[in-house]
């Protein structure tokens, strides 16, 4: 081959690549606009459950991220009629739906990542002004990635707070409530960078978080997971969802067995996602948690 054909070889080469990238970007984007169409456009099932409570369901049928996804979302309205507290235990491990009945809730939401052969919570817990549980640091003295931000329970409203760097951080946050979580997802319409080599990141599991959007209303979401009917978000996608669903903050709670949202005398046994520790399609799988978020009633 002489030196001016392979000249035009090299050329035809870089406009193919330049080519299958444009498309290959092009397609991205595709399905990026079809995903949130398909949120913005999906048909929630809409329940009251009172005054400025209202909840959301809809299972997308192979039409979000090229999966099946169900989701379920309790979007409250801060108001004076309503509060949302801490329920927790230092050491003893109980269901979502227990917490719930003991603290005469209206909805329980599962929390913070927890010891799950010793009880308590490996994340930060302040309740009532009290230190329930310490962050478990790494090894090497450095905070996990779920101990970098914090749901704040400020006088029964609910704030989410970033990790500014400083050791004792959560005992700075003004609020007899704190639970610290993560990772933060979006913080002040700002989305936060993800680590892209973490395999808890990347990889589809339940996912529990809580928003709060541009108009102020809270959102409880639950996404299943682990079963044919939902395959579970990466948390890069949950992210994608939190934005189309107007989120201003946002931050993950734990996961994966633990994904839990009840509320009081709903239908059988008051728990609307499919937890997924029995292995089974229904609601009957939830996995003892050290602490929720909950909804009261004031």
């Amino acid at each position: 081959m002489s030196f001016g054909n392979l000249e035009h070889w090299f050329i035809a080469m870089k406009i193919l690549v330049f080519s299958l990238l444009f498309l290959l970007v092009q397609t991205g984007r595709i399905f990026a606009q079809s995903d949130s169409m398909a949120v913005s456009k999906a048909n929630w099932k809409k329940e009251k459950i009172g005054k400025g409570v209202l909840l959301k369901t809809f299972c997308f049928n192979n039409s979000l991220f090229s999966s099946n996804q169900n989701i379920s979302i309790l979007e409250i309205k801060q108001n004076n009629s309503l509060f949302f507290d801490l329920g927790y235990d230092s050491k003893k491990l109980i269901k979502t739906s227990d917490f719930g009945k003991q603290n005469n809730a209206m909805a329980a939401l599962n929390g913070t990542f927890f010891d799950i052969t010793n009880g308590g919570s490996v994340d930060y817990i302040r309740a009532d002004g009290m230190v329930i549980n310490e962050n478990r640091l790494g090894k090497n003295g450095k905070r996990a990635a779920h101990q970098q931000s914090a749901l704040v329970f400020d006088k029964g409203k609910l704030k989410i707070a970033k990790w500014d760097g400083i050791p004792l951080w959560e005992q700075s946050l003004k609020a007899e409530d704190v639970m610290v979580s993560g990772p933060l997802l979006i913080l002040n319409q700002t989305i936060e960078k993800l680590d892209t080599t973490n395999t808890f990141n990347k990889t589809r599991h339940p996912r529990t978080a809580v928003a709060i959007t541009k108009n102020k209303r809270v959102l409880l979401l639950t996404v299943d997971g682990r079963n044919e009917n939902s395959a579970g978000m990466s948390l890069f996608e949950l992210t994608k969802l939190m934005r189309w669903l107007h989120a201003s903050d946002a931050i993950n709670l734990d996961g994966g067995g633990s994904t839990t949202l009840w509320i009081t005398n709903y239908k059988d046994n008051g728990v609307v996602n499919f937890p997924t520790d029995n292995k089974k399609w229904d609601h009957e799988g939830e996995r003892k948690v050290a602490n929720v978020v909950l909804l009261k009633k004031k």
